[in-house]
């Protein structure tokens, strides 16, 4: 078996863990509060990335190098993760992963003012195509738009910018400073409101709210793997393997089932983001790839983390890694 089929297979687990991730979330809305879900998911979630950090052997201090932008990146993880985790409780798994598949969008059209990028004019033409796709999902004419579809649009453009962030300060930040930091904003800021929602969980809730944050992590560890073997190239796409266990997912245990305009816009989403990564990886007028640079074809847990700081937490690792080509 070649390196990029492992890639692929390795991702394709990745996101199998994290469709899983979501879908137990999905689980616990309505029994108790998305602030409570995702302070829980935090706590079992620490000594899990603190075994991965121990064996962080870069040198330094958990002092910043870049502070607002490390700051910025804080509050955007608690943002993000709080918006993906209200709208995966409020609305059906498939309308939420067609919203946030337009992420790579909203990178391409970001990194333009903050990164300095030169987009092309066919880059271009698939952002608004995409963007297209995510109205039609909305369909803001027939649907009853509820706050979960602003969550949901709040999340991905907040894994957008931290995307760019991270393309900007993940080279000279500490994978410890970028990972720990959204982790303790996240932990403190739920943790200020859980007196005013807290809601004393079952057994099985507990045990639910622990596999949150196995499933978590097993779907980084997943994702490292994959950007070790294969090239983004490769391994991005993969996301869009979750629309399939959206379908699945939500069919088997929500009775939920794609209306045609999820189903349409989902697609239309999908064929731009894949035509932008193409279009990076085969040269074209892009100098820094920002998409396919940035691994980070997910920006949206309790953590904060995911693919956005798996390339740090695979640096962390200290192993030998297959670089790809920009």
């Amino acid at each position: 078996m070649t390196a990029p089929i492992k890639g692929a297979l390795a991702a394709l687990m990745s996101f199998a863990f994290f469709s899983s991730h979501d879908a137990l979330v999905k689980s616990l809305g309505g029994a108790i509060s998305v602030f409570q879900i995702v302070f829980f998911s935090v706590l079992f979630g620490f000594p899990l990335v603190m075994l991965m950090l121990i064996r962080d052997r870069a040198e330094g201090t958990l002092r910043p190098r870049h502070p607002w932008l490390v700051g910025l990146r804080t509050l955007l993880a608690v943002t993000t993760s709080f918006g993906a985790f209200y709208a995966f409780t409020s609305l059906p798994l498939s309308q939420v992963y067609s919203i946030i598949f337009a992420q790579p969008l909203l990178i391409t059209a970001l990194s333009v003012p903050l990164l300095g990028e030169s987009v092309g004019w066919r880059r271009w033409i698939a952002v608004l195509v995409g963007l297209i796709g995510v109205m039609i999902v909305l369909d803001p004419r027939n649907a009853d738009l509820q706050w979960g579809h602003l969550a949901a649009l709040i999340a991905a453009f907040g894994g957008a910018v931290v995307s760019i962030i991270l393309r900007k300060i993940g080279g000279e930040e500490r994978s410890a400073v970028l990972i720990l930091y959204p982790m303790l904003a996240n932990f403190a800021c739920m943790g200020l409101a859980l007196p005013f929602v807290y809601v004393a969980p079952s057994g099985v809730q507990l045990a639910t709210l622990a596999a949150i944050a196995l499933f978590s992590f097993g779907g980084m560890l997943m994702m490292i793997l994959a950007y070790r073997i294969a090239p983004a190239a490769i391994v991005a796409p993969m996301q869009y393997s979750q629309i399939i266990w959206a379908a699945l997912l939500g069919a088997l245990f929500f009775m939920e089932f794609p209306t045609w305009n999820t189903a349409v816009g989902a697609g239309v989403i999908i064929a731009a983001g894949l035509y932008i990564v193409a279009r990076e990886r085969s040269g074209g007028r892009s100098q820094t790839t920002p998409v396919s640079g940035s691994r980070t074809p997910r920006g949206d847990t309790a953590p904060g983390l995911r693919a956005g700081d798996v390339l740090r937490m695979r640096d962390a690792a200290n192993r030998p890694l297959r670089s790809d080509p920009e």
